[in-house]
């Protein structure tokens, strides 16, 4: 398999097959057993995840970085860190702390072992318990569509975010990557949202909407913290 293929919607139909996922888990209703079952299927998919990712999706996650606008001295959430694809690009603008959460264990596992520097967490984003006011820019990089209590997470972020700190949703492949996605995962992913109905949604938890960007194979969202 190249690099090329490696993450294309076929290859990854494949290998949930190969592991025996191809059972539908569409029925979920609890956020608890809707996050245990992402938790399991995420810690055993992890070697297709560390895969050398292609050059795009690569040039992608800078982007995403490079459009942040990153300061010296900084304090970075990454949610749905996974085995830490962004930290790379964040480590180049000289951030205080780097801090990630993720719901596979492994995963972090990984992420720990490569980037003993960064302070890990298992848990949900909706429940991570850091101090108020804590944090500057949060990336939830291809993670929103996870994210079963989003109403709950974004609450939390606005509470851990400094005024005038950034949220950024983000996918490296785009919004029809999604659409295809979610019929090929075996648990229920949302899409990524309209740039009228995030903003809406942002509003609420007292975010601005600054940037929106919706390319063919990119998605990338700015707020602000009012």
């Amino acid at each position: 398999m190249s690099q090329k293929q490696s993450y294309d919607l076929e290859s990854i139909r494949k290998m949930i097959q190969a592991l025996g996922w191809d059972k539908s888990f569409s029925d979920l209703q609890e956020l608890e057993s809707y996050n245990k079952i992402q938790s399991r299927f995420f810690d055993e998919v992890i070697n297709f995840f560390e895969q050398p990712l292609p050059s795009e999706i690569q040039a992608n996650l800078e982007r995403i970085v490079a459009l942040t606008t990153l300061k010296p001295g900084e304090i970075i959430l990454d949610v749905g860190a996974g085995t830490g694809v962004l930290i790379p690009h964040f480590l180049r603008y000289k951030p205080k702390h780097i801090i990630a959460c993720d719901l596979s264990a492994k995963m972090l596992a990984v992420l720990k072992k490569k980037f003993p520097a960064v302070e890990i967490y298992q848990t949900d984003i909706k429940d991570l318990r850091l101090p108020d006011a804590s944090i500057d820019v949060a990336f939830l990089n291809a993670v929103w569509p996870n994210i079963g209590d989003k109403s709950g997470a974004l609450k939390n972020l606005s509470r851990i975010i400094k005024r005038g700190g950034r949220l950024v949703i983000s996918h490296p492949e785009g919004k029809e990557f999604v659409k295809g996605l979610k019929k090929a995962m075996p648990f229920p992913l949302d899409t990524l949202p309209e740039q009228s109905e995030l903003k809406k949604l942002l509003k609420r938890f007292n975010f601005i909407l600054q940037l929106y960007i919706d390319e063919p194979r990119f998605y990338y969202a700015l707020g602000a913290r009012s």
